[in-house]
């Protein structure tokens, strides 16, 4: 894939000029030295390959940051707001996925549906209101510059972990409910809450907050965390309490949405009519 890519900018750098071609060899360049750096986990010893990781993903970071320094390569954001979003709605799948499955064995394992069953209608109401969150403002607006790219691609590794992390703290909540892990009903109910409340804190620092208006608008999603990280003490009810809470915030931002409408609306009637 590497060698391909390279291949590729290659290409770029045969029919461009000046700037853009010196971009596009950065890239061939970079492209190929952090291939043999990945190398390196095959051919070093187990113990520095942690670290060698570490370096190598740093330097794939910075790669676009340094081979576009003087030159940017021409992007839509319409489209990578699409690909950005695509992948998400695969984590958040594989979370749902992951959940039901869990939910399953356990049922023809242990008959526990009763226990089960606010498990996972609260993480049902967690992932919808996840993709809702997330789709309902329009970022391509945002993404206006290579800076304002690069950091909300970036951060959304923010929003990939912690959306992975709700369905494997889903089925770490399902095995304490059926007793096959050896873990407190705390612990259990933090896996869940915990990466629920990552999640809403990365999107709204990541693109919810450039499209809110006012300070009630803007303390939603974070004022939800919060909300969440308080559910993880309520107990065999937690999970099901951070699913009520997220579905709420998901209300109250559409109804603040609509009531800032339907102002804008009247003033502009208001307007005309003057």
């Amino acid at each position: 894939m590497r060698l391909a890519m390279a291949g590729q900018w290659l290409r770029v750098a045969r029919s461009a000029r000046a700037a853009e071609r010196a971009m596009a060899l950065r890239y061939v360049g970079g492209v190929l030295l952090c291939q043999v750096g990945w190398l390196g986990l095959v051919l070093l010893p187990e113990p520095a390959r942690p670290w060698l990781f570490l370096a190598m993903a740093a330097a794939e970071l910075c790669l676009p940051v340094y081979a576009e320094k003087s030159c940017s390569t021409s992007w839509q954001p319409h489209h990578i707001a699409e690909r950005y979003g695509l992948f998400t709605i695969i984590v958040l799948g594989e979370s749902v996925a992951a959940a039901t499955i869990a939910v399953k064995s356990a049922v023809d394992e242990h008959d526990a549906l009763g226990e089960l069953l606010p498990i996972a209608a609260g993480g049902l109401l967690i992932v919808f209101s996840a993709w809702w969150i997330y789709f309902v403002v329009p970022i391509h607006g945002h993404l206006r510059s290579n800076k304002q790219a690069f950091l909300w691609g970036y951060g959304h590794y923010l929003v990939f972990a912690s959306a992975a992390a709700i369905g494997a703290g889903l089925e770490v909540a399902v095995e304490q409910t059926v007793g096959t892990s050896q873990i407190s009903t705390m612990a259990a109910s933090a896996a869940v809450t915990l990466p629920t409340a990552l999640y809403l804190i990365s999107v709204w620092a990541l693109h919810s907050r450039h499209f809110k208006v006012g300070i009630t608008q803007q303390t939603v999603l974070p004022t939800t965390a919060l909300l969440v990280i308080c559910c993880t003490f309520l107990g065999d009810w937690a999970v099901l309490a951070a699913g009520l809470v997220s579905a709420l915030a998901v209300a109250v931002g559409v109804t603040l949405t609509a009531r800032m409408a339907a102002g804008d609306g009247a003033r502009r009637q208001a307007a005309r009519a003057a």
